[in-house]
Formats: structure tokens, sequence, C-alpha cells
């Protein structure tokens, strides 16, 4: 791995199980990962400047024994979140898949300001979005297909073309409904802060929407319940023996989710401008 690779921070805590696939997607895509301990990290938040990406893992963080996310969340808010506040000021991606994205929203990281030209709040702000139990009341763990809005801001996501039958992403969620007042949904939809989408067949969790996953108004913090770290080589695919070999020399899905973060770091970023209230230019 090149020293001159954009470096990502992959924060961990009790309970978290899917660092390593995290780290290894990174890798994929061409970045230097490096898991930090949340508690270290409380201990000291400047830690966490010395980054260019930013990951939240998904798992069971501290067991989801109140709620999932919450706790590791409320953690976070307390603690960190000025730190994760000036890493989004500075331009830094953060992807927050299943778990993650459950922890971002209750550290309020997601769904951000109500709109780019606001300065993120100096504490973190009341969720207005949830993930609530699957509409079944089980844990489901399946691969659905997904689509990506033409209009969102999302630097994970946009761009990418995901029209082909193998465009899937795993799922392993017991909580992971998305639900927000239709006012809110609305606002996420004409900012075009909604990254990912099931398709309509697909929504098997009940959100509303089929919104799988979300970005805060400048398009840095991706939130979303599918995993696209289990999916960044062709034979973690369910049926990828079966898959055209012609459309095996494309790459998968959530390889293109990270290489597309990569990119925007090395660049794009800077050409954007990121300080107090900016939006993405």
């Amino acid at each position: 791995m090149n020293l001159n690779s954009p470096k990502a921070l992959i924060i961990t805590a009790p309970g978290i199980n899917c660092d390593l696939e995290l780290a290894n997607s990174f890798v994929a895509a061409g970045a230097r990962p490096h898991t930090e301990l949340l508690q270290a990290l409380v201990r000291d938040p400047s830690r966490i400047a010395g980054y260019d990406l930013i990951g939240l893992p998904g798992g069971f963080s501290f067991g989801d024994d109140v709620a999932a996310g919450r706790i590791m969340g409320a953690l976070m808010a307390r603690s960190i979140y000025p730190a994760l506040r000036d890493a989004i000021h500075r331009g830094v991606p953060m992807i927050c898949p299943c778990n993650g994205f459950q922890i971002a929203v209750q550290a309020g990281l997601l769904p951000g300001p109500v709109d780019a030209s606001e300065d993120w709040p100096s504490t973190a702000a009341h969720a207005t979005v949830a993930l609530s139990s699957n509409s079944m009341a089980r844990f489901v763990d399946r691969w659905t297909r997904v689509e990506i809005p033409s209009d969102t801001v999302c630097i994970w996501t946009k761009g990418l073309d995901c029209q082909k039958p193998d465009d899937m992403l795993p799922n392993a969620h017991g909580e992971g409904r998305f639900v927000a007042p239709q006012s809110v949904v609305e606002r996420l939809e004409a900012t075009g802060q909604i990254a990912i989408r099931y398709r309509a067949c697909d929504n098997f969790n009940g959100s509303v929407s089929a919104i799988a996953g979300i970005c805060d108004p400048s398009g840095l913090v991706f939130g979303l319940m599918p995993h696209p770290e289990r999916y960044t080589r062709w034979t973690q695919h369910p049926q990828w023996t079966r898959v055209d070999a012609s459309a095996r020399q494309n790459e998968p899905l959530g390889l293109r989710i990270f290489k597309n973060a990569v990119r925007w770091v090395r660049e794009d970023r800077r050409g954007a401008h990121f300080e107090l209230g900016a939006s993405a230019g």
C-alpha cells in the first residue's frame, strides 16, 4: 500500500464485528485503514484530525442492549462529536453501514443540518429519522437489489450505474426499517440526500419510500443498512458462479462505492469548499 494513499479511520467498540471487512474494503479501494477504539478517541479526539476517510462499522455495538446503536451513538455525541464535525468541515467522507448507520443517527451525524448552507450545530442535534424494527419483526439476512437516485449528492454513490441484475448488496439486521415524518422525507428527496434505495420488490424491511441509505447535505456522511463492505469481490456474490463472465469484468457494487469516495479524496477534495456552513463544491 502506497504511503501517500488516503488514511482511513475505522472506529470500533465492544460488539462491533464488521471492522475487518471495512478495513479490507478500504484497502481494495486504495486507502490505508487504521482501527482505533472509541475509548482512545474519547481520551484524545484530536487523533481524528489525521485521517482522510472515516468508517463506522456494523455489528452490535455494546450489545444493542438499549436499542441498536444507541449507546455508542450517545457516547460519541457527548465526546467526539466536535472532532467529527470538524472532519466533515475539512471534507472527510464518512461511511456508516448497518449498525454504523444506527450509530450515526443517534450521534446526530445524520441526516445533518437542514441544508448545506447551514452550519452544523455545536452539539449533536436530536434525531429526526430512525431505524426501527423490521416490518416482519425479526432479524433478516438476505441480499437485495438496490438503485441509486440520479440526483443524489452523496459522494459515495453519485454517478454510479446500478441497473444490472447483479447490482445487489447484502443485508443483515433486525432494526433497519427507515422511518421519518413525511416532511423530513420530502426534504431529503428535495436536497438529494437519499443516497440509495431498495428496489420496490426488495424493500423487505418496510422502509418508507424504500430508503436504504441517506447522506448529509454535503454528501460526505453516508449511512445505509446494506453492507457494501461485504461485496467488494465477485466471490462474495451468492451466485457468483452463475454470473456471466463478461459481467464479472466489471467491479462489484460495493467496491465501486468505496472507490468513489477514495477517488473523491484524491482528485476532488482540493477543489471543494467545506468551511463552516459551506456546501460541497
